[in-house]
């Protein structure tokens, strides 16, 4: 704390300390009020100014510091100054207080709030700035809740202190002058429970769900006002709850939940079931990772005690393994199951008429339309290609399109630095090719710490890729036969020649051809959509890639829970979707994995922490795997083992992050993970290995003095 916040912190202190100290207390009862009635009324008639001005200070301060006896005050200025004139001192004298109590609160404990709880109240500042000031409001109407602890907490949140002292003074108004006018009867008055009787109290309660109901009324009239050029089509009935477009995987979550619970659903799909992740990305991918991963144990069999090994690979029989596994897979995604689940299929391009109908055009050019209560949008996300200059021209494969090689390229280059651009880098070095990776930043996988792309950089350089970092791509060009791509780093050009690309600089949402810029629905970069998934439409949802913010196959079927379950019975409760533990994975080798924050986010945000480390190569299973390489990293509170981020990199780092996406969802710290049995050998022990590091760092070193002292005169 520095010495600012020390002065003021004491200087409150002191005089709450004084305040009981020498019973100040006894000046703010009803019996002293009713005894020195005449006193202040005449001392006000002779010097008025100075009563109010005195008077002022005085409510000022008891507020500001949130001492007992505003009540006695407000009562007093309606015996002394009268109805109108002691409404209005009281209500700047309450919400100037107020407001000083609300900045003390921001001044002496939001820092160390922020600290420790960084995330948590990002999320209330987010809510803050959008309804801050309404649900101030509310709370003000009514008195069962203090006063002063509405300053305090509201002084921990980013609200303007100009909306602060507006709002307060509008919303204590009502309630300053019951109290005011029951000054002006004092004489009548025998206890402060005679003022608040059950009726009035019962009245500010009505008064405070006003806003709430008036905020329902306003909502009601902005969606009649969204939906009224659109109003002659909307039907009687409809023939579906739950119309779902796409049927990748938040497509198909929504539309086998909607089956569940019984709504009658259509799923439109334009292309393959399953979407990207079955056909083009998650399956196909690791596929390949796994066949190149086997090669390279093959060429280093040496490490595991085989002196020499060989095997014969043809790329065109890797790509068909590949196709084999997608067709493997196919029939959980299928037609077939999910008609069978209770899901109406169709194939065709889908295309919203309205609020209310979605027309499908199938593949044979006949057209259907269907009415529908709710839809839900989830049309996925496609490979970015950025406008680089001779690009198309050179022929360019991305993450969708390569899967139809069947013939090596010996030179390749891959364009993007992020998780999709290195695994596929590393997979296709160990297969063979000759791989270049051109990254515009710095660093690789930029969303991890410096450590972590560092050592990611190393495995795929040791594989043999080529890793330009800080290298931005100018253009591609042809010279004879030859394809070149020009990059430029620190103003000098570098040619590379290449015999195939691939693009991998980011996905974005598809967006065109579903009727969305018809109907009005904002969409930039992805569909527009509230805490609940829905558009401006509020019978209209998005999930998955399309809605944002996350392009993970895990984060679309969570988003896809609570898109389904609004869509059906958001008229009885809403769901906003919850995003506060979203674990992720980079598989490359070794495999990089994420929960929560990581040091570099941590530090951005200011938020607090301690850091607990175990290097996996102490550990036996990762010893007997040849895989001993690698940590684990773990963000915790300050003191406490409440877990605020994990980081892995290592072997099977993905699947060793579940234990800790189950504890940081149900606020399982790192001393349960402690005390929970592992199996042995495994590289979950590293889990609780590093759940002892912390334990280890937070030993009661004074308690064990004592207990070693004991030991030896039991000796």
């Amino acid at each position: 704390m520095n010495k600012n916040k020390l002065l003021l912190a004491l200087a409150v202190v002191v005089l709450i300390v004084a305040f009981f100290a020498f019973d100040l207390g006894r000046y703010f009862s009803l019996a002293y009020l009713k005894s020195s009635q005449a006193q202040f009324a005449a001392l006000y008639e002779s010097q008025p100014a100075l009563v109010i001005g005195v008077y002022l200070l005085v409510y000022v301060a008891a507020t500001a510091l949130s001492l007992p006896g505003a009540t006695i005050l407000t009562l007093a200025a309606g015996a002394v100054f009268g109805l109108l004139i002691g409404t209005v001192i009281v209500s700047f004298a309450s919400s100037i207080g107020a407001t000083l109590a609300f900045l003390a609160a921001r001044f002496l404990l939001r820092d160390s709030v922020q600290s420790r709880f960084g995330a948590r109240l990002a999320e209330i500042d987010k809510g803050v700035q959008k309804e801050g000031a309404f649900y101030l409001f509310t709370l003000r109407l009514v008195p069962l809740v203090p006063f002063f602890v509405i300053n305090l907490l509201m002084g921990l949140t980013r609200m303007k202190v100009a909306t602060f002292y507006w709002v307060s003074q509008l919303g204590m108004l009502a309630g300053t002058v019951v109290y005011v006018n029951a000054g002006t009867q004092l004489a009548k008055i025998d206890s402060l429970k005679g003022i608040l009787s059950p009726a009035l109290i019962g009245s500010f309660v009505l008064l405070g769900v006003f806003p709430l109901v008036a905020k329902w009324v306003l909502d009601a009239v902005k969606s009649r006002r969204v939906y009224a050029r659109w109003r002659e089509r909307k039907p009687k009935s409809f023939d579906r709850n739950l119309v779902v477009i796409g049927a990748g995987a938040a497509g198909l979550v929504s539309s086998y939940i909607a089956a569940a619970v019984k709504a009658k659903v259509t799923l439109i799909e334009g292309h393959k079931m399953g979407g990207d992740c079955l056909n083009y990305g998650c399956v196909p991918s690791k596929a390949l990772i796994k066949t190149a991963k086997l090669m390279h144990q093959v060429r280093h069999s040496a490490t595991y005690g085989i002196a020499t090994a060989q095997a014969q690979m043809s790329f065109a029989d890797v790509m068909e393994r590949v196709q084999r596994v997608i067709h493997e897979i196919e029939p959980h995604d299928s037609v077939e199951r999910y008609t069978g689940l209770g899901v109406d299929v169709l194939l065709g391009q889908a295309r919203i008429l309205d609020p209310w109908h979605v027309q499908v055009t199938r593949a044979d050019g006949s057209v259907a339309t269907l009415s529908t209560r709710a839809i839900v949008v989830a049309t996925g996300a496609e490979p970015f290609v950025p406008p680089l200059p001779g690009l198309r021209e050179v022929g360019v494969l991305t993450s969708d399109t390569l899967w139809t090689l069947r013939e090596q390229p010996k030179r390749l280059v891959v364009l993007g630095g992020g998780p999709i651009g290195c695994e596929l880098a590393q997979a296709f070095a160990r297969l063979g090719s000759q791989v270049t990776q051109i990254e515009m930043l710095d660093r690789i996988i930029v969303r991890e710490d410096v450590e972590v792309s560092a050592y990611a950089q190393q495995a795929l350089e040791k594989d043999g890729v080529t890793v330009l970092t800080g290298h931005k791509a100018l253009r591609c060009e042809r010279d004879g036969d030859a394809k070149v791509i020009v990059v430029e780093a620190g103003q000098q050009h570098k040619r590379i020649e290449f015999d195939a690309l691939i693009c991998a600089v980011g996905r974005v949402a598809r967006l065109k051809g579903y009727g969305l810029e018809e109907l009005g629905i904002p969409a930039q970069r992805t569909i527009e959509t509230n805490e609940y998934l829905q558009t401006v439409y509020p019978n209209i949802y998005a999930c998955g890639d399309v809605a944002g913010p996350f392009q993970f196959t895990h984060t679309a079927a969570h988003q896809a829970w609570y898109a389904a379950v609004n869509a059906l019975f958001g008229f009885a409760k809403m769901f906003k979707a919850d995003y506060s533990v979203i674990p992720w994975a980079t598989f490359i080798d070794p495999e990089v994995a994420r929960v929560g924050l990581n040091e570099q986010e941590a530090r951005e945000k200011g938020i607090a922490h301690e850091v607990t480390r175990y290097g996996i190569d102490d550990l036996d299973r990762a010893i007997a795997d040849s895989a001993a390489h690698g940590w684990i990293k773990v963000l915790t509170v300050p003191g406490k083992d409440r877990i605020l981020g994990v980081t892995i990199v290592g072997e099977h780092a993905g699947d060793l992050l579940a234990e800790y996406v189950l504890a940081m969802k149900h606020g399982i710290g790192l001393n349960k993970i402690l005390g929970t049995i592992h199996t042995y050998p495994t590289l979950a022990e590293s889990n609780k290995y590093v759940a002892g590091e912390w334990k280890r760092a937070h030993q009661p070193l004074g308690l064990l003095h004592w207990v070693e002292r004991l030991h030896a005169w039991r000796r």
